[in-house]
C-alpha cells in the first residue's frame, strides 16, 4: 500500500497560512481577523485559503488539533526518558514551532488549546509520577503533585514564549528539568 504524500508546495502554503493567522493573533481577537488580512500576510490570494480552510474557524480548529496531535506523540516519545531529555525535547519542539506557541500563550487566543495542553501535560505528569515515584502516595496528593508541576510547567512556558523566547532553549530546559528534580526529590525524601 502506498502512502501518499503532501505536495511541499501544499506544505508550504499551509505554513505561511497557519504562522500569518498565528501573527495576526498576537494582535486581534480570533472573531476579528479575516481571511483577506491572513491571504495578504501569508502573500496568497483568498482563493488559495479557501482551497485549505472553510474559514477562520476551520483554521484554528484545524491548527488546534493539529498541534495536539503532535504534541501529545512528542510528549509520549518522551514518557520514561530523563527529566533533562523531556525537557529538551519539550523545549525544542516548542523552539520549532514558535509562531504556533505564541498563540497558545496568546491572550487574544480562546484559551481552548491551552485548556487542552494542560489536560494533556496532566495526564502525563499524573502517569510519570505514579511509575516514578518511590514514596507512597495517596491520590490526594498525587492529584495535587501533578497539578503544580502541570501549572508550573505551562507558566514558565508562558513566561518564556510571552517574553518572546528572550532565554535560550537550554537554559529553559535545564531551568525546568532543575525545578522538577527538587520537587520529586522532596517526594522521595518525605517519611
Amino acid at each position: 500500500m502506498s502512502v501518499k504524500r503532501t505536495d511541499p508546495r501544499t506544505e508550504k502554503t499551509r505554513r505561511a497560512i497557519r504562522e500569518a493567522f498565528a501573527e495576526l493573533l498576537m494582535q486581534k481577537e480570533l472573531q476579528k481577523i479575516t481571511v483577506q488580512e491572513i491571504a495578504d500576510l501569508a502573500e496568497i490570494n483568498r482563493v488559495t485559503f479557501y482551497k485549505h480552510y472553510l474559514d477562520i474557524y476551520d483554521l484554528y480548529d484545524k491548527v488546534e488539533a493539529d498541534l495536539l496531535i503532535e504534541l501529545g506523540l512528542q510528549v509520549l516519545e518522551l514518557e520514561h526518558v530523563p527529566q533533562e531529555e523531556f525537557y529538551a525535547n519539550l523545549i525544542g519542539y516548542i523552539s520549532k514551532n514558535r509562531p504556533l506557541f505564541r498563540m497558545v500563550f496568546n491572550p487574544n487566543a480562546t484559551g481552548r488549546l491551552r485548556e487542552k495542553m494542560d489536560r494533556l501535560l496532566t495526564g502525563l505528569f499524573r502517569q510519570m509520577h505514579a511509575e516514578q515515584m518511590t514514596a507512597k502516595l495517596t491520590d490526594q496528593e498525587l492529584d495535587y503533585l501533578t497539578c503544580y508541576r502541570t501549572q508550573g510547567c505551562l507558566a514558565l512556558l508562558s513566561k518564556w514564549v510571552t517574553g518572546g523566547f528572550a532565554e535560550p532553549d537550554a537554559f529553559i530546559a535545564e531551568l525546568a528539568a532543575r525545578i522538577d528534580r527538587n520537587t520529586c526529590q522532596l517526594l522521595r525524601n518525605r517519611k
